[in-house]
């Protein structure tokens, strides 16, 4: 049967993040996508002009919709934006036995907030012990941990730290750091790994975040082991960056093709 995947996020009208990448991301991987929308935003490739919160009442009940008919194997959270979204996809969330990725989206590739300053104790408090893996990027790591990072060795300390916090995995995502490598660490309680690539220098990057925490629930749903649902998501977003359309005149989207 096809992996069944509920991405919980924001749409993006510029389609290159947020639930519309979630939504390509799991069609290309040949899961299927299901989604909980619990914003809708205004924006295009050079920034985000407008928000709407979706009621949190709502966004719940789009959860168990789809949980309650369908079934789930694994769960996408991506933009919640406030507190009361964040306590009502963890109270819809409560018993879910099935993979979850936290990619906690903060600010807009185009530097808008997206979440409110009060609500990232609610993530930390609620939805950090609910996943099985969370996905930050360095500005989003240092928010969580109110730690500096400087390079690669900060960047593996403060996800040890984060790793404190409840989840049973961090992805740190070094794409932020300077250099001409990338160094991405996936930390557990059993150990941890570092994935290094040579950067690949675009403007067309928009939903990078999005489309890696995406592919990683699909894989992971799909029955793949972390560390090997950890390579098949960054091969993906790689081959994204590679093969980007070129579209729009900021930060453009990724291409969304199945891998080879």
């Amino acid at each position: 049967m096809v992996a069944r995947i509920l991405a919980i996020a924001g749409s993006d009208s510029g389609g290159g993040a947020g639930i519309q990448a979630d939504i390509k991301t799991i069609t290309a991987l040949g899961g299927y996508a299901m989604t909980a929308v619990t914003a809708i935003t205004v924006q295009n490739t050079l920034c985000v002009s407008a928000l709407h919160a979706i009621p949190p009442e709502i966004v719940a009940g789009q959860i168990r919709a789809c949980i309650d008919d369908i079934g789930v194997d694994a769960i996408k959270i991506g933009m919640l934006g406030n507190e009361a979204t964040i306590n009502a996809v963890a109270d819809a969330l409560e018993g879910c036995r099935v993979p979850i990725v936290l990619d906690p989206v903060m600010i807009a590739k185009g530097g808008a907030p997206l979440i409110e300053e009060d609500a990232v104790w609610a993530m930390m408090q609620r939805l950090l012990p609910l996943a099985s893996v969370i996905t930050p990027n360095v500005p989003e790591l240092v928010a969580l941990t109110e730690t500096e990072v400087e390079d690669a060795a900060d960047m593996l300390l403060a996800a040890q730290e984060l790793l404190n916090a409840g989840p049973r995995a961090v992805l740190a995502k070094g794409g932020h750091l300077e250099g001409d490598q990338l160094t991405d660490w996936l930390v557990t309680r059993q150990g941890h790994l570092a994935f290094t690539d040579t950067k690949i220098e675009t403007r067309h990057s928009h939903g990078t975040g999005c489309t890696l925490s995406a592919a990683l629930a699909c894989s992971l749903g799909q029955g793949l082991a972390l560390p090997e649902a950890v390579k098949r998501a960054r091969a993906f977003v790689r081959q994204g960056l590679e093969r980007a359309p070129g579209l729009g005149q900021g930060h453009g989207p990724l291409g969304f093709y199945p891998l080879p």
